[in-house]
């Protein structure tokens, strides 16, 4: 996929000044690049392949990177360039408990659902989750995981329950991304992948706490670091 100028192409209505800038195209090709596993943990970006791939000068490419190491998807060390963040098991130790305590929360306090308006962005989460699994789009289909989460943490409607869960977005993407990767090479395809959520959204709906939380103990957000713990999976994973 190539980035675009935007003022080359204003589209049909030529409102070219609401059009994404090729900054912000390119960060946000290179983020579902890193979020569907394209580019690996701890892989140095290399401008030179970046720029061709994504069809753009230089100048927007340093900016987007910046704009990835200001959300911490990426990290630049000096004399050695930019290359993707990497979690440390503690990090994902810390990420997934705080992860599940705030899910908890929300759902403690949130269920069942006393605005059911609140209900139609998990929702579209769930119908761009299956979109994005019908195109193979991985790095998109962990975006729009994380919006169906952080939909079940705003059914709470506690500000301050969702600033905690909206504080640790880039990190929580990056637990998810390694998540979808190790469940679709070992348990699951996009689509069941999918199916565990609609499961997870119609027990909300139905309004039982207690059946919602029990779904979300076996929801396997924890596949990747599980495997990690297993003897004999860093081989299976180099197999």
């Amino acid at each position: 996929m190539t980035a675009q100028d935007p003022g080359q192409d204003p589209g049909q209505d030529g409102q070219q000044l609401r059009s994404p800038s090729l900054v912000h195209l390119a960060a946000a090709a290179i983020r579902r690049m890193i979020l569907a596993g394209e580019l690996a943990e701890g892989e140095r970006l290399i401008e030179d392949r970046l720029t061709e791939q994504l069809g753009i000068s230089r100048p927007p490419l340093r900016e987007a990177l910046r704009v990835l190491e200001q959300e911490g998807l990426i990290v630049t060390r000096p004399r050695r360039g930019s290359m993707v963040a990497t979690l440390t098991d503690q990090d994902v130790f810390e990420i997934l408990t705080l992860r599940t305590a705030l899910e908890r929360l929300a759902i403690e306090l949130g269920v069942p659902v006393k605005a059911p308006a609140r209900l139609e962005v998990a929702r579209e989460a769930l119908a761009e989750m299956e979109r994005c699994a019908d195109a193979e789009d991985r790095g998109s289909l962990v975006q729009a995981g994380y919006r169906f989460h952080s939909a079940l943490i705003a059914l709470a409607g506690h500000r301050r329950l969702e600033d905690a869960y909206a504080s640790v977005q880039q990190q929580l993407l990056l637990c998810m991304a390694r998540n979808l990767y190790a469940r679709e090479h070992y348990y699951e395809d996009l689509h069941e992948h999918v199916a565990r959520h609609r499961t997870l959204l119609e027990l909300v709906e139905a309004g039982d706490p207690t059946a919602v939380l029990a779904e979300l103990a076996v929801h396997g957000e924890r596949s990747f670091s599980d495997l990690q713990s297993t003897p004999g999976s860093r081989a299976a994973n180099d197999s």
